[in-house]
């Protein structure tokens, strides 16, 4: 389709009107306290795989609550000394996926941990084998409105409390260097790095790509695309609950999250992606706290964004900065 979005220009002092709750940090340093009352207790058992060139761990680690969350840990073979660690995040409806599809961060000669998200992995190719103990086993996506009402049960809580937790996870392994750690992602899972990079305070850089959960008020007025259509869906039939939808919304607004970054961002939109469309992704881009962030814009593209070539820009953007 054609441009249907603000022209670039524009976009890039675009500024976001979701408001920001007065307790916003005081809830996720709840939040993130509960989680941690409950050990981490990190398993990492070896996982036979016909590859040759790295070395495959099955994680399970304590996440929200201290459900088990699921993960992958993928080493360089012959790995000795601990490596700078790329965390990654799956897309809506995406789990872990299977070992033999995140090879890209291992060949370039870092540790990557890939975090299945709870409750999803049944749409697509990437399998997912976490269940959510408060919603549901994994399901087809319908995810946003599960707990909407109330901050307190809202699915994102839970996923990005995970997340957080998956950092942790993936640092105490004796392989990884802590102090060398980035975290990336597409859509949901662009998302839910933004999250992370305001929950984790000492990250040498975020990469989210096109992401999801971002300007909510915005977003679910300008798109009728699948995910943030659900919460549309959901407000034609549960009338008059706009303003509370949305106070629930604020909490897990990325373009909050973005606000507290404090490690170097990179950024990708595609100015015809109608699934997270470019001026909510700018929206989190402007609001993005530190100075060395950048965005790589896409102009014909749709929620593919630049796929292959982002992944390129990536590399020489973040290898530096992992190695420093």
């Amino acid at each position: 389709m054609a441009l249907f979005d603000f022209p670039l220009t524009q976009l890039r002092h675009y500024h976001s009107e979701s408001e920001e709750p007065d307790d916003f940090d005081a809830f996720w340093t709840k939040t993130l306290d509960e989680a941690r009352s409950h050990p981490l207790n990190a398993v990492f058992e070896p996982y036979e795989t016909p590859l040759t060139g790295v070395t495959v761990h099955d994680v399970t680690y304590a996440g929200y609550g201290g459900h088990p969350v699921k993960a992958w840990l993928i080493l360089p073979a012959g790995t000795t000394e601990p490596l700078p660690l790329v965390v990654s995040y799956a897309g809506y409806g995406g789990g872990r996926g299977l070992a033999h599809m995140h090879l890209l961060w291992a060949n370039a000669g870092f540790a990557q941990f890939v975090m299945d998200t709870r409750g999803q992995g049944s749409a697509g190719d990437h399998e997912g084998v976490t269940p959510d103990p408060v919603g549901s086993p994994p399901a087809h996506p319908g995810y946003m409105t599960r707990g909407i009402e109330d901050p307190d049960g809202y699915y994102y809580r839970r996923v990005f409390t995970d997340a957080v937790r998956a950092v942790e996870a993936a640092r105490s392994h004796p392989l990884t260097d802590a102090s060398r750690t980035a975290v990336l992602g597409n859509s949901q899972g662009g998302g839910i790095t933004l999250a992370v990079s305001g929950l984790v305070p000492d990250l040498v850089a975020a990469a989210p790509n096109v992401p999801f959960l971002c300007d909510f008020p915005r977003a679910i007025h300008l798109t009728d695309r699948d995910p943030y259509r659900e919460i549309g869906r959901y407000l034609r039939t549960h009338r008059g609950r706009t303003e509370r939808v949305l106070r629930t919304l604020s909490y897990f607004d990325a373009v909050h999250f973005a606000s507290r970054a404090t490690a170097p961002g990179l950024f990708s939109t595609a100015l015809e992606d109608e699934t997270c469309p470019p001026s909510t992704v700018f929206a989190a881009f402007n609001a993005y706290a530190h100075q060395d962030k950048a965005i790589e814009v896409y102009d014909f593209n749709g929620h593919e964004g630049g796929g292959p070539f982002q992944d390129a820009v990536q590399l020489l953007w973040l290898t530096p900065r992992l190695r420093a």
